[in-house]
């Protein structure tokens, strides 16, 4: 619901703040006071087309802004999030217009910039205004069946029908994607037959590339082994070597055995005897460094030929990969799709048979239930017929005849929502034959005819907020009751304004607003808005029913509509 509207500088508006609440607003003034222009502001928040001569003389740019206050789940969210707008669900919704003098004009919600078009987007499901140019969603025949099926309770029809229609799309979709891959494997046929003939003699393995390249690996590390332990096996098998060492420890032990040694140099004795035992040592190690190489050439086992066949393997594969535009380590899913895709064109017709069938279960399923919907729809359009010639007649409309029009849908044409659309047409007098919605020429009259759907499709929209504008245009005593009756009925579970001139009308509302014109001292005209107490109110209709001379009959005849209200 509409719950505050801030209105600067435009038009005959200084400044202007109302605060809504629920229930039936009717506005009320003389004629040219300014109802109109608060129904244009708020029509240009709702992203209508902008004019900079709307910015009242003086000021540089008007500025208009809206807060709505709705649920959760309105569909309003959805709409701001499809847009990457940032909202919070628990608070208010703000949109706001600037019309500049010079410049082009801005939107925006919740202080973000937007398009006018995204304005006016998210408008449709915040407000419906009803009148001789107001834009109704009612005038839109693109909503009408959506209208009768709320009207008629159908959404878990038609939400049936929906996907019983996706589903038969997706096996349509699926037969043609069979066909289509069927074509290209036949076009290909033998470029396939070759290739799988090539791969099968080759026979990748899911992996296989991954072991090669570790055994390779591990064959090139043993070939690396295998020559150092060569070296070291030859470098100790050296015979010069022992016989050098052997030759060299004879030598020391001759001095060692010198007799009276110590007395030819202080510590010779010493020295010669450390030295014998160093090469004594270093024969006992070179005995065991040549039996410990000698165990170690046990582990040299590698395998040339083990590693030439590794190889020519991984070459083999990286090769075909190259050849088929595919990745080493996964040549064997390629060789099974080349397989498939051959199969596609050797096997017989069996799987489109298939695939044909399963389709058309499917269509037979989505039209058995939209068959039943369209039974259905066909039997309420007539009660949502019979139901607004019975609201028509007290509306002073009983000459205007409205038909259900089905049509049925186009050859490619969603049948998410059944076989048919739908659309509502009027016939203004007997005879003149049906036309849309639009024919009905005269404002009132189709503010009246507004109200009348409305009434019987209340429970569609999403919009909280109504809007009429004049519905009483042209009417007076009875008709203009019934009028103020059924405002004050859809007020019920919906915030319901009326711009009227009808006493009848403005007594039935829920609270009243005044638009006044007035002048300030330098001479220039504004209009302003007060919201009536229950005398003002008196006042109010009082005059609205004796003119400007308020007399105490009008008083009376003002109380006696109050207190019927």
């Amino acid at each position: 619901m509409l719950y505050a509207l801030s209105i600067q500088s435009f038009v005959l508006i200084d400044r202007l703040d109302l605060e809504a609440a629920t229930g039936f607003t009717a506005l009320t003034g003389e004629t040219g006071a300014g109802k109109s222009i608060i129904l244009d502001a708020l029509g240009l928040i709702l992203g209508g087309p902008a004019d900079r001569k709307q910015v009242r003389i003086g000021a540089d740019q008007a500025n208009l802004s809206a807060e709505f206050l709705i649920a959760e789940d309105h569909p309003a969210w959805s709409t701001l999030e499809a847009h990457g707008l940032a909202y919070n669900r628990t608070e208010m919704l703000l949109l706001r217009r600037v019309v500049a003098r010079k410049g082009p004009s801005r939107a925006f919600i919740n202080g973000q910039p937007v398009a006018a078009s995204v304005l006016a987007e998210l408008g449709e499901g915040l407000v419906e205004i009803h009148g001789q140019h107001a834009a109704s969603q009612l005038l839109r025949p693109s909503r009408h069946l959506e209208m009768l099926d709320a009207y008629a309770g159908l959404s878990e029809h038609v939400r049936s029908c929906g996907e019983m229609w996706r589903t038969y799309e997706a096996a349509r979709q699926a037969r043609l994607d069979l066909e289509a891959s069927v074509k290209a494997a036949q076009d290909r046929q033998d470029w396939l037959a070759f290739a799988v003939e090539d791969l099968s003699k080759l026979t990748p393995e899911a992996g296989e590339l991954e072991v090669l390249v570790t055994k390779r690996s591990a064959l090139l590390q043993s070939e690396r082994v295998t020559e150092a332990i060569g070296e070291a096996v030859t470098a100790l098998r050296e015979p010069k070597l022992e016989q050098a060492l052997t030759q060299a420890a004879k030598a020391v032990e001759r001095i060692v055995r010198i007799p009276e040694l110590e007395a030819i140099e202080d510590g010779v004795s010493d020295t010669a005897s450390a030295a014998a035992e160093a090469l004594e040592r270093t024969l006992i190690e070179l005995a065991e460094a040549q039996s410990t190489v000698h165990a170690l050439a046990r582990y040299s086992e590698h395998d040339a030929s083990q590693l030439e066949m590794v190889e020519e393997r991984l070459f083999a594969i990286r090769a075909a990969a190259r050849k088929y535009d595919s990745q080493p380590e996964h040549l064997a899913e390629t060789l099974r799709r080349f397989q498939r895709d051959l199969a596609l064109c050797e096997a017989d017709s069996d799987a489109l048979d298939a695939a044909k069938a399963t389709e058309q279960k499917a269509y037979e399923k989505w039209h058995q239930v939209a068959e039943q919907l369209s039974q259905k729809r066909r039997k309420q359009a007539k009660a949502l017929e019979s139901e607004i010639r019975d609201q028509l007649t007290p509306l002073h409309l009983g000459r205007v005849s409205l038909q259900v029009v089905f049509d049925a849908i186009a050859e490619g044409e969603s049948g998410a929502r059944g076989l048919e659309r739908a659309s509502f047409e009027v016939e203004t007098n007997p005879g003149a034959g049906f036309g849309p919605l639009k024919a009905i020429a005269s404002g009132g009259e189709l503010a009246r005819f507004s109200l009348a759907l409305k009434c019987v499709l209340s429970q569609t929209g999403s919009a909280g907020t109504l809007i009429f504008d004049e519905a009483d245009q042209g009417v007076g005593g009875a008709v203009a009751a019934a009028i103020g009756e059924r405002l004050a009925r859809l007020s019920e579970d919906r915030q319901v304004f009326a711009v009227t001139h009808s006493p009848q009308v403005a007594s039935a509302a829920t609270r009243q607003w005044r638009v006044m014109k007035d002048s300030d001292d330098q001479g220039q005209v504004f209009s302003q808005v007060a919201q009536l107490d229950d005398g003002q109110r008196l006042e109010e209709i009082a005059r609205m029913l004796s003119g400007s001379s308020i007399t105490n009959e009008a008083r009376a005849a003002a109380l006696k509509l109050l207190e019927a209200a």
